[in-house]
């Protein structure tokens, strides 16, 4: 055939060069990457220690708003849905305080259907009974 350039049988041979070209590739992707590893150290940590068999218990108060605006503590309601001020939960709560000290939590548990502004009238009576130690639950 005129004009054909290459071998007859159109095979070209294997080729070194690319393939020397990769393990290139690869050694430096690979020396790159060692020279990164991550170097552990020991990290100091103080840990609190437990409290002994003769500790005071820390007992929480915990405060459940229902979903129909009832404010209760144990199954007994401290507050109806129209009882905005909440008297009778921020009193238990100052004698509360008075008594057993201020290192007790308060945990305000609402329900998922409870009204916020039902929950702030709970935080507005723990606020005026100087409860410190509140959370969510």
């Amino acid at each position: 055939m005129a004009g054909s350039v290459g071998s007859e049988d159109g095979d070209i041979g294997f080729q070194i060069a690319p393939m020397v070209d990769v393990v290139f590739v690869l050694m430096l992707f690979f020396m790159a990457s060692a020279g990164s590893q991550v170097v552990e150290k020991e990290l100091n940590i103080n840990l609190p220690a437990g409290k002994g068999a003769g500790g005071s218990t820390v007992t929480p108060i915990v405060i459940d708003v229902g979903s129909d605006g009832v404010v209760s503590m144990n199954k007994q309601p401290y507050g109806q849905p129209n009882d905005r001020t909440l008297t009778a939960l921020r009193d238990w709560l100052k004698n509360a305080i008075e008594t057993l000290g201020d290192k007790d939590p308060v945990i305000i548990r609402p329900s998922p259907d409870a009204k916020h502004e039902r929950i702030i009238d709970v935080l507005n009576a723990a606020g005026a009974s100087n409860v410190k130690n509140l959370t969510f639950s």
